[in-house]
């Protein structure tokens, strides 16, 4: 089927923004990094990204409630976009520091277009919120925001709420030159209130103040039901504050009251050179810093006016960094409906992962391995032989020593326990955590302490890199012989990611590549030189250098008419010596096919450049996150997975591992993943020349394909 078919196009295509540039005249570009007409820029292209999430709330094939998840998620995304991303953009800016991206806009020229772009995409979240309400309301699910909708026993229900719950929480703050603007923290949900006081009658004094939304309370109160119908109605805690403000202002009178959210500069900087003795006390101090950045974006409901220029002044913020909300702020608390009992009509089914490789005696588990190398895709596959894994490895007395990374770990995680309990059953555990994985690093110091508690050696990350690679090393006494056994993923040891999260993983005891994980481990905890690997190439040192050999040599094929073909399936195609790499193949006729889900630089379709390449992104009900890189070789094909995307940030700021896939048939299987993921005509959006997106549908003579729900056959 054309990607250029318009028969049953999603509505993205109605409301994508294509690149505006313009094709040069000239059908040969050239291939170089100043060459602006042959990349795409990084930041608008994640907001393309999210534009294909929230396309996803509009489609009615999705059930009701997935789509206003999928409308949250937008909103989560939006906001953690501008903590880091927006918020490193305007430092660059406030010091003067224009640079230019690989499309060549400057700093400035790109924070404008931004802004731009982000302000029509809240537009079109709040037009999915008004259907999504309205199909809610179909499915008796309403959620009451004016006020004057209430019966008479609503008004005392909620009334008696307030005074119960809510009453002693609130704290208004007046805001005169007595009482500073407060420090608001990041990403609540607040009322600004302009009262005044008509006590003397020839001067009416007008006050400012704030009251913040309680977080410790639910968003949404659940009503009285009604004798007459089976409708839930709820109302938002902002509003039953509203109905009440008398009680915390006495004797003034409400003038205006509206909501507004503050998005705040949430990025952590550590000079790690100058902390290496102390990165834990360091990092705890840096999360307390998070909440009171600097501004960055600020929400208000639209028609506040005054109260909107008050708070953008207090907030030294431009007019552009204002977004005008029409109705409910924070879509993201708009989870809570995914909590209801009686709504799975309403909801995804999501099949029962099937067993994986799991069994109950550690002899039988650990026989397996050595005899053949187990491959594991999640979710289809369940996590739980992993944790499996553990668990018998904690309690073997033949286990000797169990060295992990732990990157991003689920809440209620059973690895941890495992670990501790390895470590009490008197086996030497190493655990590497990252304390600097981005908005989990709370949650990783308390693993981190909870592990030490128990007896486990922690290492605290390394010195200026992130420890983003999967590894699990179990070592095993076997017949007077020490014996490795390894596991080696794509994703994070999460269990509650890992049933919505795409990730393929391997248990291997190959001699090669356990001896690799040995020393990597080693160099890691000893930040001693990292050396060459026999199997496994590792970042920051070897990986991309191994990387652009790889495609070179797809290249040098297609030149002597061997054959050459390269799909890459990543989460973003970023690193510009990739890119160019990538064009020099298809220019000598290597066939590249890449499935990135986010970020895509790379612009296909330039003719003579790369009308070879094919790029497409598939969002659906799982999270596209596996990194796959496959290369023909002509005829004698290489299949590799790797934790890392082909970033700068990947290649050399972060410890990542790409490991091979060496026996044939599970080469073959991920052969099958790949092809079934670029026969997707439901999921999958083609990426165009001119940097729109298109959404494809069956042909009428093609079967449908939904590559998230065929996969479970293979």
């Amino acid at each position: 089927m054309s990607s250029n078919s318009t028969k049953g196009l999603g509505i993205y295509r109605i409301f994508s923004f294509p690149n505006p540039r313009i094709m040069t005249a000239n059908p040969i570009e050239k291939i170089e990094l100043g060459n602006q007409n042959i990349f795409f820029d990084r930041e608008l292209s994640w907001v393309d990204f999210n534009y294909r999430v929230l396309e996803e709330s509009f489609d009615k094939e999705n059930p009701l409630l997935e789509r206003l998840k999928f409308l949250c998620i937008t909103e989560s995304n939006l906001d953690e976009f501008f903590m880091v991303r927006v918020a490193g953009l305007l430092n660059l800016k406030n010091a003067g520091i224009e640079e230019k991206s690989l499309n060549g806009k400057r700093t400035s020229e790109t924070i404008a277009e931004l802004y731009t772009k982000v302000g029509q995409f809240v537009k079109k979240q709040y037009e999915s919120l008004d259907e999504i309400l309205i199909e809610l309301k179909e499915n008796k699910i309403v959620v009451v925001q004016d006020p004057s909708e209430l019966a008479g026993d609503d008004i005392q229900f909620v009334k008696n709420y307030y005074k119960r719950e809510v009453s002693s929480i609130l704290t208004p703050l007046a805001i005169d030159p007595s009482h500073p603007f407060p420090h608001i923290l990041n990403r609540t949900l607040n009322l600004g209130i302009t009262l005044y006081s008509d006590d003397d009658k020839n001067k009416i004094k007008e006050l400012f103040a704030i009251v913040q939304v309680p977080s410790v309370l639910p968003r949404f109160l659940q009503l009285p039901p009604n004798t007459e119908s089976d409708t839930r109605r709820y109302f938002p805690l902002e509003e039953i504050i509203k109905l009440h403000l008398g009680d915390l202002f006495y004797g003034m009178n409400v003038k205006q009251i509206h909501t507004f959210k503050i998005v705040r500069d949430a990025d952590i900087s550590i000079n790690e050179e100058q902390n290496i003795g102390d990165l834990l006390t360091t990092m705890k101090n840096e999360l307390k810093n998070r909440m009171w950045g600097d501004a960055v974006r600020l929400d208000v409901h639209s028609g506040a006016g005054h109260i909107k220029e008050l708070l953008r002044g207090l907030l030294e913020l431009e007019e552009y960094q204002v977004m005008e909300i029409p109705t409910l702020l924070s879509l993201n608390d708009m989870m809570f409906f995914q909590g209801l009992e009686k709504t799975s009509h309403l909801k995804f089914s999501y099949p029962v992962p099937k067993s994986g490789f799991a069994a109950k005696k550690s002899e039988s588990i650990f026989s397996e391995i050595r005899k053949n190398d187990h491959l594991l895709h999640h979710p289809y596959e369940s996590f739980k032989s992993i944790e499996d894994m553990l668990k018998i490895a904690s309690q073997d007395p033949k286990v000797l020593a169990i060295k992990m990374t732990l990157y991003r770990t689920s809440g209620d995680s059973p690895i941890i326990q495992y670990l501790g309990e390895a470590a009490e059953n008197g086996k030497q555990v190493t655990v590497l955590v990252e304390l600097k994985a981005r908005f989990d690093e709370e949650r990783n110091i308390r693993w981190a302490k909870k592990l030490e508690d128990s007896g486990v050696h922690v290492v605290y990350g390394v010195v200026g890199l992130k420890i983003h690679c999967k590894m699990l090393l179990i070592v095993r006494r076997e017949e007077d012989k020490l014996n490795r056994y390894v596991h080696l993923g794509t994703g994070n040891y999460n269990s509650t990611t890992a049933r919505y999260y795409t990730d393929i993983s391997l248990f291997t005891a190959n001699p090669e590549i356990t001896e690799d994980v040995a020393i990597l481990f080693n160099t890691i905890t000893s930040s001693g030189k990292m050396p060459r690997l026999s199997r496994i190439y590792a970042a920051p040192t070897f990986l991309k250098e191994e990387f652009l050999r790889l495609i070179q040599r797809e290249t040098e094929n297609a030149k002597v008419g061997k054959q050459a073909r390269v799909i890459f399936k990543m989460n973003s195609l970023v690193d510009p010596d990739v890119i160019l790499k990538l064009y020099e193949a298809s220019q000598a006729g290597v066939k590249i096919d890449l499935i990135i889900r986010g970020i895509c630089c790379l612009r296909p379709g330039i003719p003579g450049v790369s009308d070879r390449i094919n790029v497409r992104s598939i969002v659906g009900r799982y999270l596209e996150h596996s990194r796959i890189y496959s290369f023909e070789n002509g005829g004698k094909p290489e299949v590799f997975l790797a934790s890392a995307d082909c970033m700068p940030r990947n290649f050399l700021r972060r410890i990542e591992v790409m490991f091979p896939i060496l026996q044939d048939k599970h080469k073959k299987r991920i052969g099958k993943i790949l092809e079934l993921l670029l026969r997707d005509n439901t999921q999958a959006r083609v990426l165009e020349s001119d940097g729109s997106y298109t959404r494809l549908t069956p042909g009428d003579d093609d079967p449908a394909v939904n590559s998230q729900i065929d996969m479970v056959d293979i």
